[in-house]
């Protein structure tokens, strides 16, 4: 009995441990080699800048921010959320906080702040925005840079990502996306 428990235990090692992880990485590479090694973003000198499924620490009134991180920075080993309740007074203050930000950036004190702006997504690394939350970035971006507020909402438009299928969630951009095509409208002027 040993023996086949040993025996077993070693055919199953070979084919969960061996056999299926060089199948799904030769399945992988051959049919979304992209998406296998990465989704990274790489530059036109060739440098890698981080990859367009993770959010990245875009800085400075030039780019468009993403959410905010659930930690305390852009760090793909501590993904997660960060379990405050939204009832909790130190989550509520830290929103407004974020609120007063936005609406000072965009130099509206009225304006009503996308939750998605002031909020961490699930896996504090989201790198989508919804199409509202971008365009409030926009009068912070054209004072920043001197392209006109018409030509980056004429950008976040042509980004934009559809509905997934034509049905399920609502048009969204990847702020990874839109930055590199802000950079490349950036270097063309």
């Amino acid at each position: 009995m040993l023996r086949q428990a040993l025996g077993l235990s070693l055919v199953l090692w070979v084919l969960t441990g061996l056999v299926y992880p060089v199948v799904t990485t030769i399945v992988a590479q051959a049919l979304f080699p992209h998406q296998a090694n990465g989704s990274l973003i790489v530059g036109a000198d060739g440098t890698v800048r981080g990859s367009y499924r993770i959010a990245q620490p875009y800085t400075g009134d030039g780019w468009f921010h993403p959410r905010p991180p659930a930690g305390d920075a852009y760090d793909p080993l501590r993904t997660g959320g960060t379990n405050l309740a939204v009832a909790r007074p130190d989550y509520q203050a830290k929103v407004l906080r974020r609120m007063d930000v936005v609406r000072k950036e965009a130099d509206d004190p009225a304006l009503s702040v996308p939750a998605d702006l002031v909020t961490a997504s699930g896996s504090g690394l989201d790198p989508e925005l919804s199409l509202p939350a971008a365009r409030a970035q926009v009068p912070r971006i054209s004072r920043a840079t001197g392209i006109p507020a018409s030509e980056l909402r004429a950008l976040i438009d042509r980004v934009a990502l559809p509905r997934e299928l034509g049905l399920f969630g609502e048009p969204r951009v990847n702020v990874n996306l839109l930055n590199e095509a802000l950079r490349e409208l950036l270097v063309g002027r």
